[in-house]
């Protein structure tokens, strides 16, 4: 397949070398030789009907590759990071897997800061991350930012992406979506715009209100203080319907049919909140961080969380909320979080 210089070397090197550094503990054999890793090609080279198509392909060991997809709505190929299932031989499910605020862009992914992909590696399953993003929500924007450039993530997701995964692995075209703290707004979002396209939902730590003034100051402080962007390049001025419009607590309704799983803390420190956890910042500095800047964000997201359980409880959706007694916005907790929501995703995905 066709390798595009479009896609920087840094970045294309950064993104194989984050998903070889889990390969020694994800890279168990399958159950029999994967076409797509013994060819280095995918088993279609499909197109997205907006003109989006793989770029390229990486083969990093026996279970997991990237493919760059080129998105024709944010014109820049995308990497996309895939561990296929423990077995092969007939199609299997999808679940999207979403980063953080960072995108992934950063060292903050479920890769490197976790173990849930050894601990999907025996699991039937196709586990598809794209790597990008930062800072975006991965919705929609209005226009261009001179900072975080062009995101067309919600287009991304549910219309360029899925298909071409669909045809390039052979999947059974079962889909399951879960992120943690800004992308457990989006997976929300993702829901709700794109119905049908996912069985199951799972959202870690994340705020559904977006149009509110909670709501917003949730999203300028992620947007705007974090990623050095402009708020109303996203979705406007507070008052434009676009708030409205992209906010999962209204538009809750849209969650019905699907397995849910909404998790958060309460911002008191738990088991991961202290000194040389391998969990925790590091240092005395880094533990004060996440304590302090992480309780407050979890206790936020704690006040969301409960809205949003009051208002699938009004609309008569059942949903399974996991409220932890302690414990801060960071990756110890989402590990064990994504665990316990195994048995949700699973089942919402046949598994």
């Amino acid at each position: 397949m066709r390798r595009s210089s479009r896609m920087p070397t840094l970045l294309r090197g950064f993104v194989a070398l984050s998903v070889a550094l889990v390969v020694a503990v994800a890279g168990s054999g399958t159950a029999a030789a994967d076409p797509i890793i013994s060819s280095g090609a995918l088993l279609q080279n499909a197109t997205s009907p907006n003109g989006s198509y793989v770029d390229s392909v990486e083969i990093v060991n026996d279970r997991t590759l990237v493919i760059y997809v080129y998105s024709a709505s944010m014109m820049r190929p995308i990497p996309v990071q895939v561990q296929r299932p423990a077995n092969t031989s007939v199609p299997q499910p999808t679940l999207y897997l979403l980063n953080g605020a960072g995108g992934g862009v950063d060292n903050a992914q479920w890769r490197l800061k976790t173990d849930a992909l050894q601990f999907l590696s025996d699991k039937p399953v196709n586990v598809v991350s794209p790597v990008g993003g930062p800072w975006s929500y991965y919705t929609d924007w209005k226009r261009a930012d001179p900072v975080l450039g062009l995101n067309k993530w919600k287009t991304f997701l549910t219309q360029e992406l899925p298909p071409i995964i669909d045809a390039g692995l052979g999947t059974n075209g079962v889909n399951a979506i879960a992120g943690l703290s800004s992308s457990g707004t989006s997976v929300l979002q993702l829901a709700e715009s794109a119905q049908g396209l996912y069985k199951a939902v799972a959202s870690y730590s994340g705020c559904a209100q977006t149009s509110d003034p909670i709501g917003q100051q949730f999203i300028t402080l992620t947007v705007e203080t974090w990623g050095g962007g402009d708020v109303e390049n996203m979705y406007g001025a507070p008052n434009d319907p676009a708030w409205v419009e992209n906010d999962p607590y209204v538009h809750a309704d849209k969650l019905r049919g699907l397995a849910l799983y909404i998790s958060t803390g309460n911002g008191l420190p738990g088991q991961y909140d202290v000194l040389d956890n391998p969990y925790a910042l590091p240092g005395p500095t880094g533990l004060a961080n996440q304590i302090v800047i992480g309780g407050v964000i979890e206790a936020g997201t704690n006040f969301c969380t409960r809205n949003l359980q009051n208002r699938l409880n009004q609309l008569g959706i059942p949903a399974t909320y996991n409220f932890r007694p302690a414990g801060t916005h960071s990756w110890g907790y989402w590990q064990d979080d994504f665990k316990a929501s195994w048995p949700v995703l699973a089942g919402g995905l046949g598994i």
